[in-house]
């Protein structure tokens, strides 16, 4: 027995020797050492991290109304959620687009 978990332990040694680390991929971007265009990626990070809120909001009105048998409150309730949802998704969209413009005029500027 002691020599079966010698094997094992020696195999699993030399196994942990062989595997090979994949590089890590950088979430904010490539060229993170100009200012600009870090606050852009972390902006854009958090817009998107939002929208995922948004959507899982949409899910759960929805559910919300869907199981509502009826009751008028949680059908109201259900369709309040689906409302701000949907809006807060197009304010999402909206920003998202204003701070793609306004980056992308700063780095056209810098550029002249």
């Amino acid at each position: 027995m002691k020599i079966k978990n010698l094997l094992v332990s020696l195999y699993l040694l030399f196994l942990a020797n062989i595997a090979q680390a994949e590089s890590l991929y950088n979430p904010l971007g490539k060229s993170t050492n100009k200012f600009p265009v870090l606050i852009n990626n972390a902006i854009k990070g958090i817009l998107g991290l939002s929208g995922a809120v948004a959507l899982v909001m949409i899910v759960i009105g929805g559910i919300t109304w869907m199981t509502s048998a009826g009751n008028s409150d949680r059908v109201r309730r259900g369709k309040d959620t689906l409302l701000w949802a949907i809006l807060g998704l197009l304010i999402i969209f909206l920003s998202y687009a204003i701070i793609n413009f306004v980056f992308e005029a700063l780095a056209r500027e810098a550029s002249l």
